[in-house]
């Protein structure tokens, strides 16, 4: 395959993050980076290897660039989106894609006209737990699935903020849309489309401007319930359980470990696991689809799909109803529900 070369935009711990998984994909090369500081880009140049851009112009007019590696605040990446599509060059962005479902239609609609590819970091799905989750589901060794409860923690949050993550505009309900919106996209990849969601949110300790912990309740359109909680400032965690009337089954540390449970014993069963490097998979997925023209696991109706979700949970917040979340072709829309 031949390597697809991009630039960085938005270098800092993230963006890092991505460079790294770039250069074990063994098919995507950062050629370039920007972000507005000189000496970040300095820094994130001499760290990989890689040349400064002075403007994102510069950047998309350069015909050895392919695509941009995206992880800058989110407010930002439907601008970028557009401007990469006008230039005729892939995008693959950091989750969320928008923050909302508007500029995420947008977003789509430009790469569509463009025939550009637009691929979403949501990581989680491809956790070797995970992946082995949705086989169990596709062979019907559940059941029928009752409920799925998923947990996303951080603990690094205890500290005054740093970041762009600690600005409300850029971080609406706190932690679920840095973290839980890979969960919004893990549950929807095993069970389908979430149809309605009711959530809390609220800030405990009270160091950062938005809050720390957020909890919702989903209705799936194909009939279970399921739970989601996240904080950020209480001992990391990423799990996903479900539990059906055959089977339970627990997907934990990062989705580096499974345990089952059949319906006629008392204890859970450790399984093995092929080890996954799901940042280096999506990335060695977007150059192929840069290649061939094909749409990648984690693209536009996808995205949209979790988007639409972020936000009806956000109104369920705001006004303390429920949420339904209504679908369409492109993606998904929501009203209130009484």
């Amino acid at each position: 395959m031949k390597p697809v070369k991009v630039a960085s935009v938005g270098l800092g711990w993230w963006g890092g993050e991505l460079a790294e998984a770039a250069a074990r994909s063994g098919v995507v090369e950062v050629e370039r980076c920007f972000a507005r500081s000189p000496e970040s880009r300095k820094e994130f140049a001499d760290r990989f290897g890689c040349h400064e851009a002075s403007s994102i112009d510069e950047i998309l007019e350069d015909p050895a660039i392919d695509g941009l590696l995206v992880a800058t605040p989110h407010t930002h990446h439907r601008e970028l989106i557009e401007a990469a599509a006008e230039a005729g060059k892939h995008t693959f962005v950091e989750k969320p894609l928008t923050l909302t479902v508007a500029d995420g239609e947008a977003c789509v609609e430009a790469t569509r006209r463009a025939g550009t590819v637009l691929q979403v970091g949501h990581n989680r799905r491809r956790q070797a737990a995970n992946r082995r989750l949705r086989a169990l589901v596709d062979a019907g060794e559940f059941g029928v699935v009752h409920q799925i409860d998923t947990t996303i923690h951080v603990s690094k949050y205890q500290n005054p903020p740093t970041s762009w993550r600690a600005d409300p505009v850029e971080s609406p309900a706190g932690g679920m849309t840095a973290l839980g919106v890979h969960m919004l996209d893990t549950m929807q990849y095993l069970l389908g489309p979430i149809t309605k969601v009711s959530a809390f949110s609220k800030r405990v300790l009270g160091r950062w401007d938005i809050d720390d912990i957020t909890t919702a309740i989903f209705e799936f359109a194909s009939g279970p319930l399921g739970t989601l909680g996240t904080s950020l400032v209480v001992p990391r965690r990423c799990d996903v359980t479900m539990y059906g009337t055959d089977l339970a089954a627990w997907s934990e540390e990062e989705g580096s470990k499974l345990y089952t449970q059949r319906k006629d014993v008392t204890s859970r069963t450790p399984q093995t696991l092929d080890t996954a490097d799901p940042l280096a998979e999506q990335l060695r997925e977007f150059a192929a689809c840069v290649g061939t023209g094909t749409a990648p696991e984690t693209g536009g109706p996808e995205a949209l799909r979790v988007v639409a979700t972020l936000e009806a949970l956000i109104e369920s917040i705001r006004t303390g109803r429920a949420v339904e979340v209504s679908h369409t072709e492109s993606g998904a829309r929501h009203t209130p529900s009484g």
